[in-house]
């Protein structure tokens, strides 16, 4: 009975991840302009993969992602003129709505985002 439990509040624990598997367009304001990025999604559990498209730095592979609960978090590595840094990701989903907080290492900068479901992963 004890093993009941627990299979039950590890799925428990499993249903309550938010599934933002799919497409999601985001734009964020900053001292440059206004900056756009899609995000595509797959989530498998709690593991966040991907990649995402920016109009300005191009496209990049999506690492160490998490998805806990309502949290995601991620890495992505972006070149800007020839020089790769690292920009990581924290974020809370609402709905069809993720807003971010993107922190750029390299200048010591964070930017937020805001990001709208475009479309859900085909099953």
């Amino acid at each position: 009975m004890k093993w009941l439990w627990v299979l039950m509040a590890a799925f428990a624990l499993t249903a309550s991840t938010a599934d933002i598997s799919g497409t999601w367009k985001g734009t964020a304001d900053t001292p440059n302009g206004t900056v756009e990025r899609t995000f595509v999604f797959k989530v498998d559990g709690q593991k966040l993969t991907g990649e995402t498209t920016s109009d300005r730095f191009g496209k990049s592979v999506i690492e160490d992602g998490k998805v806990d609960g309502d949290n995601v978090s991620f890495s992505i590595t972006v070149n800007v003129g020839g020089t790769e840094g690292k920009v990581n990701y924290k974020g809370k989903v609402a709905g069809d709505t993720i807003e971010f907080d993107a922190e750029i290492q390299a200048v010591g900068q964070t930017i937020h985002f805001v990001a709208k479901r475009v479309s859900a992963a085909a099953g």
